[in-house]
């Protein structure tokens, strides 16, 4: 203490020019004096109890609670699905080949739909909108009610000039079948997409279809806290397998979304199914305010991210920024915490061992100096 009053002393004896040199001087002195203790004390707070946080820091801290408690609903579907099955692309499709399409694989007519049946040699029994009923039969001129439910179209085709044939009122019948209107499946698109929600699964839908319907992918905008996240890497399908039976059950298959939207990967392009929900996450973010050069949120990547490496992604501290009154803000099992790091003794004392990792929804905050 004595040492620094002899600097600030000192620091009033000499040129303006050299003025400011002493006063880094000083600035260094403080901050070596503070690295002593610990570099890294946790405490937990009262929810709002931040100290020294001005108004418009304040007002970005509840933007980004906002958007983070948003997350929060959002994510009750993934606590739900803690307990269920997950599988890769690829480990599904070596279970289900058939996940994958091919020529022969055909959409599957169900209750509800509608169908166009057109009989060439005889225009007088083609009929149009012929709605299929809830337990899957059609009616149709001469040959009566037709179960059709979990035919393809072309079986329908088949099915039709074969009871003709049969009841020999038309030999060797060319029909045609198209599905006018899909109603009988659905599928569910939710999470970071234009418009989420319940769409009619049509013919041979693939994954890109279903995000095409919906909108498209949300794409991050800009790096202020109060702009849309965007979409993250990664999507999953909710698969009721066997529906309606005992053997009912849900299963999880994860996509690598990333690879599928930007590199053209087609191995996680699944065919869409009966009431699947595609589920697309936001991308993970952390969040830094205060005197560093680039506030606002920054994605979280496949590698862990430091605090040191953080403010650097930020561009670094101001000249202003109280470096070794760092804290982090983070909510951990329902508990809000204050990790306050003293930067210097990381970077300039060999301690990088005590870097504290960052995790998603975390707040970084460096407070303005008083020096």
């Amino acid at each position: 203490m004595a040492f620094t009053v002899a600097v600030i002393f000192m620091i009033g004896n000499i040129t303006r020019f050299n003025r400011c040199w002493a006063a880094l001087v000083l600035g260094m002195v403080l901050a070596a004096c503070s690295m002593g203790g610990e570099v890294v004390k946790i405490t937990s707070i009262e929810k709002g109890s931040y100290g020294d946080l001005k108004a418009s820091e304040l007002k970005k801290l509840e933007e980004i609670r906002q958007i983070t408690e948003q997350k929060k609903r959002d994510s009750t579907l993934n606590d739900v699905l803690q307990s269920t099955s997950h599988y890769s692309a690829t480990e599904y499709i070596r279970q289900h080949p058939s996940s994958v399409g091919s020529k022969d694989q055909d959409y599957r007519v169900g209750g509800y739909d509608v169908l166009n049946i057109v009989v060439y040699e005889e225009a007088d029994l083609s009929r149009e909108a012929v709605r299929v009923s809830a337990d899957g039969n059609i009616s149709f001129p001469l040959i009566g009610r037709v179960k059709v439910e979990g035919l393809t179209t072309s079986g329908i085709e088949r099915l039709i000039a074969y009871k003709l044939a049969k009841g020999q009122y038309l030999l060797d019948a060319h029909v045609s079948v198209i599905v006018a209107d899909y109603k009988s499946k659905r599928f569910m698109v939710l999470g970071a997409v234009n418009h989420p929600g319940s769409y009619s699964l049509q013919s041979r839908e693939r994954i890109i279809d279903a995000i095409s319907r919906a909108g498209g992918i949300i794409r991050r905008e800009g790096k202020s806290a109060h702009q849309q996240a965007g979409a993250g890497k990664k999507a999953m399908i909710i698969r009721t397998q066997n529906p309606g039976t005992p053997r009912e059950k849900r299963i999880v298959i994860n996509i690598d979304l990333h690879g599928l939207l930007e590199r053209g990967e087609q191995n996680s392009n699944l065919l869409m199914a009966d009431e699947d929900v595609l589920y697309i996450p936001q991308a993970e973010h952390f969040f830094i305010i205060g005197q560093v050069r680039n506030t606002g949120s920054y994605p979280m990547t496949d590698e862990e991210i430091t605090l040191v490496e953080a403010i650097s992604m930020a561009g670094g501290f101001t000249l202003i920024a109280a470096r070794n009154k760092t804290r982090i803000i983070r909510v951990e099992n329902g508990v809000e915490k204050i990790i306050q790091v003293k930067v210097d003794a990381i970077t300039g004392a060999g301690k990088k061992i005590q870097d504290v990792v960052i995790r998603s929804d975390d707040i970084i905050f460096v407070p303005e100096s008083f020096f």
